[in-house]
């Protein structure tokens, strides 16, 4: 695979490292991206774990609950300007109500409000907007108590990042306050078994490759990544993270103090992982110049 100055680029980007390092990753990665990146952290050139997904695409978060069950869903559109759109986000928040009934984004299109179903509704609205929109995430969460909460939001129940919390026990405030923090914190999973064991080994792995650039010895590698992969899962994980509430307890201690069970979450961010392709802004004169 040719590595082309946007990947060069792209991985600079996401990473922090120098032109040349970055150049050197793809070359020895033969191109890929996110190997190009645990390559980088392995020979301890990237200054920062950025995620390599850029959040480009605009649109609404809206979160409802009812009667114990919880709903997030996310409806793209091309620009942040239709986000702030009246009838738009009337159009979200009737499909975040319809969410309550479904299982899945499927069901949700073809789901029906008002004897017409979403996919039909978004078609209209999409002749009527002049915007490319989109139905392209729901998830939802059931429990004792849901707790829904919106990071600046752009009307009620809607905005760039919605948060879902359910527990057993413990209060709406107490629920609130975790919620704010999923929201800031964005952890992986609830606890280290609910966390992908893909994500695990190749935690675990990356970390074994950078001791090993020390030289050490393996069965004082061993040792150490205990340690790492500990640190990890309190990085990642809802229950093991300092509570931004209060930095001297977890949220788990935090839940238990609060006489509280959290027992599942949902975080939905606008455009999450999206990529958009963007040209520089001479390109785009240079282009809109030519017709």
């Amino acid at each position: 695979m040719a590595i082309t100055a946007a990947l060069v680029k792209e991985l600079r980007d996401s990473t922090g490292a120098g032109m040349m390092d970055a150049k050197k990753a793809l070359t020895e990665t033969g191109g890929d991206m996110e190997a190009a990146v645990d390559w980088l952290r392995t020979k301890g050139l990237a200054k920062a774990a950025k995620k390599s997904g850029r959040t480009a695409a605009e649109g609404l978060v809206a979160v409802v609950v009812d009667c114990g069950k919880g709903v997030a869903v996310e409806v793209n559109s091309e620009t942040d300007f239709v986000g702030k759109n009246a009838e738009f986000q009337e159009m979200v928040a009737g499909f975040a109500k319809a969410a309550l009934s479904v299982d899945d984004v499927e069901a949700l299109k073809a789901a029906e409000i008002g004897g017409k179903a979403v996919a039909d509704i978004l078609t209209d609205k999409i002749a009527t907007i002049g915007e490319n929109m989109s139905v392209r995430r729901m998830a939802s969460v059931e429990g004792e108590t849901v707790v829904s909460y919106v990071h600046n939001p752009a009307t009620a129940g809607m905005g760039k990042i919605g948060v879902l919390v359910a527990m057993t026990g413990g209060d709406e405030a107490f629920g609130k306050q975790v919620a704010m923090h999923i929201a800031a914190v964005n952890p992986a999973s609830l606890s280290e078994a609910d966390l992908d064991p893909a994500v695990v080994e190749k935690e675990k792995q990356v970390q074994m490759d950078i001791a090993r650039e020390s030289g050490k010895p393996e069965q004082v590698i061993e040792k150490m990544i205990v340690g790492r992969m500990k640190k990890f899962m309190a990085e990642v994980t809802l229950l093991n993270q300092q509570f931004v509430v209060n930095p001297d307890l977890t949220v788990g201690a935090a839940a238990e103090e609060a006489g509280a069970t959290i027992t599942g979450f949902v975080r939905l961010e606008v455009g999450e992982g999206i990529e958009v392709e963007k040209e520089d802004f001479a390109a785009e004169v240079a282009k809109a110049a030519q017709g």
